[in-house]
């Protein structure tokens, strides 16, 4: 992700921070005729605000008053976020809070919140903290017993694992696979292991589009050719979510670039224990495709079953086809 400079900036001049009668701050705190109760207003101290992940319509009210009432809005990029606090009007002064100036800033951000200030801390998209900075600033604000609050809203992972129509439940986000092959097939192995250790679950991942192709490429050698959705510029006018085996998704996007931001849904492995007629129709689904040594590696881990199992079967429908042919 880009990193702007260390200069605070202001979306327009900050000349005050949210007034008591501002329309937007007091319909975050009272709630329509026909809904019961109230909405809260505003969490005191630092709080976390979840942002549109590429529609603007998903910015709550809560989210919006709670910008309003900060005395500091720190952001990943101030140009990107800048933009939206334009768009709704919210003159709160933004900093930049990423992996490379968090630890430094938080001795100071701590002082502010003594001081019974608020702060708020977006992303760029989504709700902060999941594969954003953060997370240390939420840790060291909660050592020293400060208010830590959170407005809730918009986050790819969710939206793309209901949309999957892979189970939703239990399921594991993994925030982005290793950037190198290497370290990210070890990765893809680990899990691997765990699922044959007894985990099931349906797997999140977000992923770069440079990288999906391969990295799909690295997940079907792994996982096998089992169900998984790739979903893309969600709530964006370009929405697209694709469903189908790892292994044809790897074919489709080996040949087709892929575009903006993009959450990969893997579904939970099978438990049935495959049998004979299993084992046959998967070698001889992989054997159509690739070559003895890829179709044993996929499905010995589609399978689970040992490989010296798997390639001495492959040899026997190898041979039958063989003799089929003469």
């Amino acid at each position: 992700m880009p990193h702007p400079s260390e200069t605070d900036q202001t979306s327009q001049p900050p000349d005050e921070f949210v007034s008591s009668d501002d329309p937007l701050l007091a319909s975050a705190t009272q709630s329509p005729p026909d809904l019961p109760g109230r909405m809260s207003p505003p969490p005191d101290g630092l709080v976390l605000v979840s942002t549109p992940i590429g529609n603007l319509g998903d910015m709550s009210p809560r989210a919006v008053a709670a910008l309003k009432a900060a005395d500091l809005v720190l952001c990943e990029d101030t140009r990107t976020s800048g933009r939206l606090l334009g768009f709704y009007d919210i003159r709160a002064r933004l900093a930049p809070l990423h992996d490379h100036n968090e630890e430094g800033r938080i001795p100071g951000l701590l002082a502010m919140l003594r001081q019974g200030r608020r702060i708020a801390v977006i992303s760029d998209a989504g709700m902060p903290l999941v594969s954003d900075p953060g997370y240390r600033l939420v840790r060291a604000a909660l050592a020293e017993n400060l208010p830590v609050g959170a407005i809730p809203g918009a986050n790819a992972a969710t939206l793309a694992l209901v949309l999957s129509g892979l189970p939703p439940q239990p399921f594991l986000f993994m925030g982005f696979p290793p950037p190198r092959q290497a370290a990210r097939r070890t990765a893809f192995a680990t899990m691997r292991a765990a699922e044959r250790a007894g985990l099931s679950a349906t797997l999140l991942y977000y992923e770069a589009p440079h990288r999906l192709a391969e990295t799909l490429a690295d997940m079907a050698e792994a996982f096998g050719p089992r169900p998984a959705a790739v979903a893309r510029e969600l709530t964006k006018r370009f929405e697209e979510v694709r469903r189908d085996t790892l292994v044809n998704l790897a074919a489709h996007y080996a040949e087709h670039d892929a575009r903006g931001e993009i959450t990969l849904v893997v579904g939970p492995p099978d438990e049935r224990a495959p049998g004979p007629a299993d084992l046959d129709a998967l070698l001889s689904e992989a054997l159509a495709r690739v070559s003895l040594k890829q179709a044993v590696a996929e499905v010995t881990a589609a399978t689970g079953l040992a490989r010296k199992q798997v390639y001495a079967q492959a040899l026997i429908l190898q041979a039958q086809e063989n003799v089929t042919d003469l």
